[in-house]
């Protein structure tokens, strides 16, 4: 098994002398050994290119790599015992499942007998024991995925890399997909690191989750971490589905409690109370700008004239069955609130919402940072 580290790794597309792109900006990540780490982002991050570096597909501009302690910055792809799964299967159309999962073995000299141990092996583990002789073209879009992904079992390596492997499926066959890979997992007990851009595969799969924003790392966490104590704006609104709502406003102080007023011109501007924990977190603050984070789940429905309920003139109501997604606007923000669906709402309505303040952030505007995780921090 392995243990991945990335310092201080850098890579820069050049023209000449003349740097063009710097998509990776010096990260550093530990990735532990038997650890399923997902790294995550939106489009141009840098995580697929900080992924094909430690497959060895780019080339590192600075920094280092190292595989189960070794530096493999010049070591190339096929002897750094890893095995890649790439979003577009990459499968030989003229061969079967039983070829195109034994051909790299073959390649490596592997003896006949040591190949079909090791195919059928894969085989049996993926479901894919009727479908050997088949070729690519008979095979839905879910059992290429898992042929390609038994072409990397084969290979028995120390790291496996995935590189947005779900992407051109259906969403119901994601959501199977992503279940397979995570028993996978747990099975062969190895160390995996696997790229998306979707922040529900990335909660679902991951022991803990690199998120990553233009070449930097925003934050690593486990998942529910991610989602409970998100370091900045960036990952409070990346990760949840929907995402975290922010008002701008200002924090004071009225016979010695705390409050956060909406910055808004419109009737519907709201205060509403900050407990104790925010007062060390304000600091000498108070009086100053910050921005409040709630989830759309932590608002629930409430009468428009009770105490502390925020009053918002409903945009569009979005029934997703079990519950409803109101996109919502106090005239100064917008944002979704997700409630249950026992009633209908009409564009236009005033409806009233409270917060659960218990569950509420605080950020710096000027930073980003959640105010809870940098005062801890220092």
């Amino acid at each position: 098994m392995a243990k991945v580290n990335l310092t201080n790794l850098v890579k820069e597309y050049r023209d000449g002398k003349r740097t063009v792109f710097r998509a990776v900006k010096g990260i550093d990540l530990e990735i532990r050994d038997r650890e399923f780490m997902v790294l995550v982002g939106p489009s141009g991050c840098g995580k697929s290119t900080s992924l094909r570096m430690i497959a060895g597909l780019e080339d590192i501009t600075a920094g280092s790599i190292s595989i189960a302690e070794r530096v493999v910055n010049d070591v190339l792809p096929k002897n750094r015992d890893i095995a890649m799964v790439f979003q577009n299967y990459a499968l030989y159309p003229h061969m079967s499942v039983y070829d195109n999962m034994a051909f790299g073995l073959k390649l490596m000299k592997y003896s006949k007998a040591e190949i079909d141990e090791r195919v059928r092996y894969a085989a049996g583990i993926l479901g894919l024991e009727s479908l050997l002789e088949r070729k690519p073209k008979q095979l839905s879009g879910g059992q290429r995925q898992r042929v390609a992904v038994g072409r990397a079992i084969v290979r028995k390596p120390k790291v496996f890399l995935f590189d947005e492997p779900l992407s051109n499926l259906d969403a119901k066959m994601r959501v199977q997909m992503r279940t397979e890979i995570s028993k996978l997992h747990t099975r062969l007990n190895t160390t995996m690191i696997y790229v998306t851009h979707d922040q529900v595969e990335a909660m679902t799969m991951g022991d803990r989750i690199c998120v990553m924003k233009d070449g930097h790392i925003m934050q690593v966490a486990e998942p529910l971490e991610l989602y409970n104590r998100p370091a900045n704006m960036f990952v409070g609104g990346f990760i949840g589905s929907p995402p975290m709502n922010f008002f701008r406003g200002a924090v004071h102080q009225h016979a010695g409690a705390l409050f956060f007023t909406e910055r808004n011109d419109s009737e519907n501007a709201f205060t509403v109370g900050l407990d104790a924990r925010f007062r060390e977190q304000v600091g000498q603050g108070i009086g100053g700008e910050f921005v409040l984070g709630l989830r759309p789940e932590d608002l629930r429905l409430a009468g428009v004239d009770e105490e502390s309920a925020i009053r918002a003139r409903v945009e569009v109501s979005e029934p997703m069955g079990a519950e409803t997604y109101l996109h919502l606007d106090t005239g100064g923000h917008a944002f979704v609130a997700r409630v249950g669906c026992s009633q209908r709402f009409q564009s236009g309505e005033i409806v009233g919402l409270v917060p659960d303040m218990g569950k509420a952030h605080l950020f710096d505007p000027m930073t980003e940072a959640n105010l809870a995780t940098r005062n801890a921090r220092n």
